[in-house]
């Protein structure tokens, strides 16, 4: 799991549940399931490719309460 702080350095625009399920204190698959079930209750930015979720990084870390 990615602290905070170790997404913030990461060299990606876009991240995925996996690497965001640490800081939100869930499961990547709940992470995914409720953005597609329930998105209204998902306060980040995302997307979906296919069946790849997409969370734009900076987005991300505003939400999460960083200066970016």
């Amino acid at each position: 799991m990615l602290t905070l702080q170790e997404i913030k350095n990461l060299d990606k625009a876009f991240l995925t549940p996996e690497q965001v399920s640490g800081v939100l204190g869930a499961n990547p698959q709940t992470i995914r399931v409720t953005a597609r079930q329930r998105p209204d209750l998902v306060g980040y930015e995302f997307t979906f490719v296919g069946n790849r979720m997409k969370i734009p990084k900076l987005p991300f870390l505003r939400f999460m309460g960083l200066e970016v």
